[in-house]
């Protein structure tokens, strides 16, 4: 018999269940629907039936839990005999037997669920219907046919769950058009949406640099799409196999039951890292996730180290790793290493090759990868147990040399996914591992012992990237194998920032080939190099939180809503301050050489002038230095900084001290500009317009302190430098400036490691992109301000943080970030 011909039958097939002619041609469409609703309608044992029973056959074939296969052809019964009637009876014994799964159950407690021998009369009905038209009148006049009928039918049905939905719909129906009389054209009009308040714009600050935006942090759980560990006995996944073979990986009543005693019924999890390079901001997500739920939950989570490479691994990875990890807050249940469980592992792949589900393979890797291509069996694959026992044992004794043998997972070699390919389960490796020592000389591979271990640790969440779903079927394949419990698994999508690379093998050529200084680089997205760079583990939380638990793979964040998050932090706990990077040394002529006059500073805007510890004491005395892009020797209208015969204001942070006028140009060898004099104005009359920052030599003949400023930039040129063929051409060549010789105020002489400010800028504000030496300033008019005592909002150059590389000679600084906030301005991206 032709296709054609197959699918004409099948059709009649459909239809004569009372499908109507378009859902049953869209039936067809789908192999999967067409194959159940067949097998359904054989196991109703009908030739023909109403419409009714044919819509809930069709239902059953849409909506059956897999988990209870076993039970389906007792529930094709209940409907056929009229017993099971409508939806809501159908809705209720599916959501019983998706429970109950392949288990016996009791069927007094299953009729009772679903209804089975109670009619519901029509009069009963009615009379309900009378009721809640009755409660909802004032309401249903309001709106008259706008009025949600849904609403109505649900609260009939709470009176009557079993009650034809047909039937309560046509009664409500009817009673409304009794009520309202015939709809009219204004019924059919939709309403006007009343606008929403726009909230009152508070304005801290007429200048202002950083509008405040609303925080981003998801107002809702982030956790609460995972389900209880209780609800563990669904179907995880339908593994597919080339015989037409289907295995339905879930947990049977008495495997989810000893699991729960295990746990007393609260959430494990375990955050798995592979201790070969530092962890980097992707990491952070994980963690977030793993350690995240647990914590919501009241549960525990792992750290778990996933050590099956000895040849990649190190120490020093380890104690990383461990540190990062309560940097970021975050504190393990248990500290644990799949090399833990290698005795176990080993014991399991036995069994597995007992069971005749693995073997003992000599294909070197370029045949696997061919085999693989052609999906053909390995020559080994069907060698007697006993010998692949015998090998085996071979293998972990050391007898078979480094790439000679494999022990392979016999799966599938025909199926349509790859990671079914019968997989590599153990492999020889004659190295040292940091963990188990030499005990062992066969490995397992990260397929095998992953899953294994997620289930020996009693994992109810097993939660990993979103390039890890393909491997679903073999992770389940091998606990269904072995008869394990089998945790829940959900994947998410990897967090991609612009103008970096997160790949580890990447990231370790950068650090091996010395592309940067180390896995702490501040210009690296690792954990280690945020946090050198100023970063706080709470700024990365708050950014992971506020990108949200999502499965859309493939976004690119931009580095603009990190830095967005930093900014928001740093702005509200960075201390002020006044560096000069660029210094040019200004003479005031009318101040006596050996006067110090102290002045207060603020370190906060708001700071209450009776805080004191608010204050730091700033010396003004005959020599301070500006940044030398502060004065030129040509004005004009539009400028103002400072220029021979023009006078500018002092900044004093928030406050001010002296206007100051340029009297003199003192020029060294090649008319380059040795020094500036000027007066000061002590009784600061004058009101210039421009507003300069500046540092003064703490007392006469000594210079301010010196300071070594690091400024960084993206590392890379292109948003995705991965995607490129020659990523390392892509490196950004300024993406790191040294100032080695940078002046500060004296109260900076303290600073110590972890302590963060604001190195503030105003009057000419210049942000400056020292890579290219491109400025571009943004004035504020002295007009702004009314009066030298006015408090004003400073533009801060950047945040900076005290480097590793500090010591009691010389300070360090990183920027951390700067002054800009283009995620903001412009909205998420």
């Amino acid at each position: 018999m032709g296709t054609a011909d197959g699918e004409a039958n099948t059709l009649n097939l459909f239809l004569s269940i009372g499908l109507d002619k378009r859902t049953a041609e869209n039936v067809l469409v789908n192999q999967k629907v067409t194959a159940n609703l067949t097998a359904v309608i054989k196991e109703a044992g009908v030739d023909g039936c109403s419409k009714t029973i044919g819509n809930l056959l069709y239902m059953v074939a849409t909506k059956y839990p897999a988990n209870a296969l076993i039970h389906r052809p007792s529930l094709i019964q209940y409907i056929v005999s009229s017993k099971i009637k409508n939806q809501a009876q159908l809705d209720a014994a599916l959501a019983f037997l998706s429970t109950v799964g392949p288990e016996p159950f009791n069927l007094n407690e299953f009729e009772e669920v679903c209804g089975v021998g109670v009619d519901v009369s029509i009069e009963e009905i009615e009379s309900s219907v009378n009721t809640v038209l009755e409660e909802n009148m004032n309401a249903i006049l309001e709106q008259r046919y706008r009025f949600n009928v849904g609403n109505l039918c649900g609260q009939v049905r709470k009176c009557h769950p079993w009650a034809d939905a047909k039937i309560v719909k046509e009664l409500i129906d009817a009673k409304l058009c009794v009520i309202l009389g015939e709809r009219t054209a204004d019924d059919d009009k939709k309403p006007l949406k009343k606008k929403k308040e726009k909230p009152v714009k508070v304005v801290e600050k007429a200048n202002d640099a950083i509008a405040c935006v609303p925080s981003v942090e998801e107002e809702v759980n982030p956790y609460s799409i995972f389900p209880e560990p209780a609800e563990n006995f669904k179907v995880h996944t339908e593994i597919f196999f080339s015989n037409g073979d289907i295995w339905r990986a879930h947990n049977t009543k008495e495997i989810l039951e000893k699991h729960l005693k295990f746990t007393g019924g609260k959430v494990f999890t375990r955050f798995p890292p592979e201790p070969n390079g530092y962890l980097h901001i992707g990491h952070a997500k994980a963690m977030f996730i793993d350690f995240g739920l647990a914590k919501e939950r009241g549960g525990s989570c792992y750290l778990r180290f996933d050590d099956t490479n000895p040849e990649a691994e190190k120490k020093e990875y380890i104690d990383h790793i461990q540190e990062i990890v309560q940097w970021m807050g975050w504190q393990p249940f248990k500290v644990t290493h799949t090399s833990d469980y290698f005795q176990e592992l080993y014991d399991l792949a036995v069994e597995l090759i007992r069971r005749g589900l693995a073997y003992v393979d000599h294909q070197t890797p370029e045949e696997v990868k061919e085999y693989r291509e052609k999906k053909m069996n390995s020559p080994w694959r069907d060698r007697p147990i006993a010998e692949s026992l015998k090998l085996f044992e071979d293998m972990r004794r050391g007898l078979i040399e480094e790439g000679k043998a494999t022990l392979r997972l016999k799966q599938d070699m025909q199926s349509d996914n790859k990671n079914m390919y019968d997989l590599i389960a153990y492999r020889i490796k004659f190295a040292h591992h940091p963990q188990a020592g030499d005990k062992w000389c066969i490995y397992p591979s990260y397929d095998y012992s992953h899953c294994i271990v997620d289930s020996l640790e009693n994992v109810t969440h097993s939660l990993c990237t979103l390039e890890f779903e393909i491997r679903r079927p073999s992770y389940y394949w091998l606990l269904l194998a072995l008869d394990l419990y089998q945790p829940y698994v959900w994947e998410y999508s990897r967090l991609n920032i612009s103008n970096t690379v997160m790949s580890k093998r990447k990231l370790n050529r950068l650090v091996t080939e010395k592309w940067v200084d180390g896995w702490d680089d501040p210009r690296l997205m690792t954990l280690a190099g945020l946090r050198r760079r100023g970063v706080s583990s709470t700024a990365i939380n708050s950014f992971i939180r506020g990108i949200g638990i999502t499965r859309s793979d493939n976004s690119m964040i931009r580095v603009d809503r990190l830095e967005h998050d930093i900014r928001e932090e740093l702005n509200k706990t960075a201390p002020r301050t006044m560096v000069i990077l660029h210094p040019l040394k200004v003479v005031i002529t009318n101040l006596d050489a050996g006067s110090v006059i102290d002045l207060d500073a603020k370190m906060w805007p708001e700071a209450p002038s009776d805080d004191s510890s608010s204050y730091y004491k700033v010396p003004f005395t005959n020599i301070i230095y500006i940044e030398q892009s502060d004065f030129r020797l040509k004005d004009s209208k539009d400028y103002y900084g400072l220029a021979p015969g023009k006078s500018v204001l002092l900044r004093q942070v928030i406050l001010y001290a002296f206007p100051i006028k340029c009297t003199e140009v003192i020029y060294g060898d090649n008319d380059t500009i040795l020094e500036i004099h000027a007066e000061y104005d002590p009784s600061k009359k004058t009101k210039p317009k421009g507003v300069l920052h500046w540092v003064a030599q703490p007392s006469p003949g000594v210079e301010p302190i010196k300071v070594e400023v690091r400024l960084f930039e993206k590392l890379f040129l292109s948003e995705n430098p991965a995607e490129l063929e020659d990523w390392l051409a892509d490196l950004n060549p300024c993406s790191k400036e040294l100032i080695p010789e940078a002046y500060a105020v004296p109260s900076l002489a303290s600073a110590v490691l972890g302590d963060k400010f604001q190195f503030e800028r105003l009057g000419m504000i210049i942000s400056i992109c020292y890579s290219t030496h491109l400025m571009f300033a943004f004035h504020i008019p002295f007009d702004m301000i009314a009066t030298y005592e006015t408090p004003t909002a400073l533009l801060p150059i950047g945040y900076f943080a005290v480097d590793t590389d500090s010591s009691p000679d010389k300070l360090v600084f990183n920027r951390t970030i700067t002054l800009r906030d283009s995620y903001s301005k412009s909205g998420s991206k």
